[in-house]
């Protein structure tokens, strides 16, 4: 007969025994945890005590004044998160294919990836799914990780290279940069600059250097050029990247169509030898979506 106390990690986890496990890691405690999840501490001890019995290693370490952490428990945490997110979509899935009116796929991007991207992106979607509905919400970075962990978003579009450890990732796309400038610029006339011809100029970002991917992909860009950009943060977060330039004189780099922009306020010029700023996507590993797989698996094999 086979010992129930003895280690079984090769048993599926139980879903509400990670959620129990994350609230106390979150706290760092067994009575703020107990107390956000309405239980007992005894019940939640003791929940924690046989998730651990099942994977044969402590979770946490009860030796000092704080609990901490065991390397186990972190590699658990990283991936509780990701897992309970999977399983929450694939509950919604379900439901959803059961329903006569199915939600919309959602896909959240960031301001720097414009809505003509995503719209461009989309065309597999358009070909292949007809009837499927899709949303597309600009969000700021900073939301879009935990949009997807709270079912919000299907997919997260942004400017970046670095793949998360704990979320699925691919580059998609790779949109030529420009520059744009007010109308009243010296440069506006012009159809095309070098990047040399910006050596003089303020660059308009969206977050400071080392706060930002796109930020630092950018700036290099001038740096490769052999100058230091001057830089200014713009004021307004949230909108167009044309917008960042109309009642300035500085300029910005940006992925948006040459020619008039904003109503003739800006123009886009052409930038020689331009760089090529990465679309990655962002979605939650373990999860299947026919959506999903159009625009990421045809787009990054180069079809789309």
């Amino acid at each position: 007969m086979d010992d129930d106390r003895a280690p079984r990690p090769d048993r599926p986890l139980d879903l509400h025994r990670l959620q129990q496990f994350l609230a106390v890691a979150d706290t760092a405690g067994f009575t703020s945890a107990a107390a956000r999840l309405h239980l007992t501490q005894q019940a939640l001890s003791t929940a924690i005590r046989q998730l651990e019995r099942q994977l044969g290693v402590p979770l946490f370490d009860r030796s000092g004044r704080r609990l901490r952490l065991t390397a186990a428990g972190e590699v658990l945490r990283d991936g509780a998160r990701a897992l309970l997110a999977a399983a929450a979509s694939l509950a919604e899935q379900t439901h959803q294919a059961g329903v006569e009116a199915p939600r919309p796929f959602v896909i959240g991007h960031t301001p720097a990836i414009t809505s003509e991207e995503v719209y461009l992106l989309l065309a597999p979607v358009r070909a292949r799914l007809p009837t499927i509905s899709v949303t597309a919400r600009q969000m700021f970075p900073d939301a879009l990780v935990g949009a997807l962990y709270d079912g919000e978003i299907d997919l997260a579009l942004r400017r970046g290279v670095a793949m998360p450890a704990d979320l699925a990732s691919a580059i998609i796309a790779y949109h030529p940069v420009r520059v744009a400038v007010a109308n009243t610029h010296r440069l506006a006339e012009r159809e095309r600059v070098r990047i040399d011809d910006l050596r003089a100029e303020s660059v308009i970002v969206w977050a400071p250097p080392g706060h930002s991917f796109y930020t630092d992909f950018l700036l290099s860009t001038c740096r490769r050029a052999g100058f230091e950009p001057r830089f200014v943060v713009n004021r307004v977060q949230g909108t167009a990247p044309v917008t960042a330039v109309a009642d300035n004189d500085c300029v910005a780099f940006v992925t948006a169509p040459v020619g008039p922009a904003l109503g003739g306020l800006v123009r886009v010029l052409e930038l020689a030898d331009p760089p090529l700023a990465p679309t990655q996507a962002l979605w939650l590993p373990h999860t299947v979506s026919p959506v999903r797989d159009l625009i990421t698996v045809r787009q990054s094999a180069g079809e789309g």
